[in-house]
């Protein structure tokens, strides 16, 4: 059977992904479970995660995200059984790669998938939507009444935080990159045949005419924001050229609101005393946004479980609504990773079955 793997580089953005034979796994462990694999979602690489968590191998196993039917249980399995459906996220040690025809993973790392929900939306949105809980719920302690600024609101994760933000009765303002990604954004509603929108309002930051911090002090009498959701910073104004849809840290601090909280995806974002001095007086805290702590450290493994779960509830009952491409074939797999990895496009998800 045929993988997806590719060999580390220090350079991200221009790796190669290589479509490589590989054995089919023979020997179950106790507590693990043989998956035949559906879809697989392809999201970008931290190889950097890799080498600090000392996981480098000659070839990495590439797509993670994957929804399938159980074909065996280890001995000591009691969640699942075959003919199971089930959606989960590979560990990022994991030796095979979700593009795999039959993949074994424990079975801590899976959820079934609910009946009204397709294999391709449960692959789409399951890491998201991961991310999206923990930002939200365990760094920021969302509260209904609050007020948050997602930054990239038309991307696959912005998306999900959105609509889950909105769902717990928190007021949603959202940065659009494009005219496009605007007019998606003004579109988004609760559901079908709702005519209230989700957002209350859409900062066009693609406009130069019009001001981040401006806009959101603006929408909140110029008391800020509660929460921010970034979707990468720009520590100095030289950046400004190569990343100009990315906020400067100093406006973020600027329209945090007193007790504010902000989680933030800039692994290397670098605080100054000032900058610090500016979350002191606000009383307001700073969190990195990591999912992979969920398997990398088994300390809350049932709240693990229960936010994967949760989130397919949310995409059977409609809460959730990803906006979803058109999938990919196989034989696309290795192009699409290479576009997903340079940030040519958000994601992509490729058909197994």
């Amino acid at each position: 059977m045929k993988g997806l793997y590719c060999k580390p580089s220090g350079d991200q953005g221009d790796v190669k992904f290589v479509l490589q034979e590989t054995n089919a796994p023979t020997n179950i462990g106790s507590h693990q479970v043989k998956v035949q694999v559906k879809i697989c979602a392809l999201s970008p690489v931290d190889f950097k995660l890799y080498e600090d968590l000392r996981l480098e191998s000659e070839h990495v196993p590439v797509g993670r995200e994957i929804t399938g039917v159980v074909l065996q249980v280890g001995p000591k399995v009691t969640f699942f059984q075959p003919d199971d459906e089930v959606v989960g996220i590979l560990p990022l040690d994991a030796e095979q790669s979700g593009l795999c025809s039959v993949v074994l993973i424990d079975e801590y790392n899976l959820v079934q998938k609910p009946e009204k929900v397709s294999w391709f939306e449960a692959a789409a949105v399951i890491k998201d939507g991961l991310r999206a809980y923990t930002a939200l719920h365990t760094l920021a302690r969302m509260a209904a009444g609050q007020t948050v600024l997602v930054l990239d609101g038309a991307g696959p994760f912005g998306v999900l935080a959105i609509q889950l933000a909105h769902y717990h009765g928190v007021k949603v303002l959202a940065t659009a990159l494009s005219p496009d990604d605007q007019k998606f954004l003004e579109e988004l509603r609760p559901s079908v045949g709702v005519q209230e929108s989700l957002l209350a309002r859409v900062i066009r930051v693609w406009d130069s005419k019009e001001n981040l911090v401006d806009s959101c002090l603006e929408e909140t009498g110029g008391l800020g924001v509660d929460i921010i959701i970034d979707s990468g910073v720009r520590d100095y104004e030289e950046e400004a050229e190569t990343q100009i849809h990315r906020p400067h840290k100093h406006d973020l601090l600027t329209l945090l609101s007193v007790g504010g909280h902000w989680v933030t995806t800039e692994q290397h974002l670098q605080l100054d005393p000032p900058d610090s001095h500016i979350l002191f007086l606000k009383a307001a805290s700073l969190s990195f946004l990591n999912d992979e702590v969920w398997t990398t450290s088994r300390a809350k493994q049932g709240r693990y479980l229960h936010i994967l779960k949760d989130v397919m509830d949310k995409l059977s009952t409609g809460t959730f609504r990803p906006q979803l491409e058109q999938p990919v074939p196989l034989y696309e797999a290795t192009v699409s990773m290479e576009m997903v990895q340079r940030k040519q496009t958000r994601k992509r998800i490729v058909v197994k079955l």
